[in-house]
């Protein structure tokens, strides 16, 4: 198959026309992550928090596959505000090991449910 969809409920569902990630060949596309918990349906509160919920969603995601964070060679961060930046990459740096994956990081005007980051990857098995 040239995609497949990767889906867990240890994840936040998808909210619309989208797939938590696709699997395609060796590669596989994780969609951004707010940081919702999937149990409550809601945010934690503060970026440090948000991170690692948002981190959370993707570990879980990953290992549907067979994945962890080691095998992330890219990451995007969206951030509603660069102020959060500091804080957001202190939780960020703690989840790799000694090889960080490429990254892209931009703030913009507005995230999904008033989220302070969301956070997507892609990975290499």
């Amino acid at each position: 198959d040239l995609k497949k969809v990767i889906a867990t409920t240890q994840a936040p569902a998808a909210i619309g026309p989208y797939s938590q990630a696709i699997e395609s060949g060796n590669m596989i596309f994780v969609s951004g992550q707010l940081p919702i918990d999937p149990a409550t349906g809601t945010m934690p509160e503060g970026i440090k928090a948000q991170t690692e919920q948002s981190f959370k969603n993707i570990k879980a995601i990953l290992a549907e596959v067979g994945c962890t964070t080691d095998h992330i060679v890219k990451t995007t961060v969206l951030l509603a505000d660069m102020s959060l930046f500091g804080e957001m990459n202190e939780v960020y740096a703690a989840q790799f090991g000694a090889t960080f994956p490429a990254r892209s990081a931009f703030a913009v005007k507005e995230l999904p449910k008033q989220a302070l980051v969301e956070i997507e990857v892609i990975a290499a098995k």
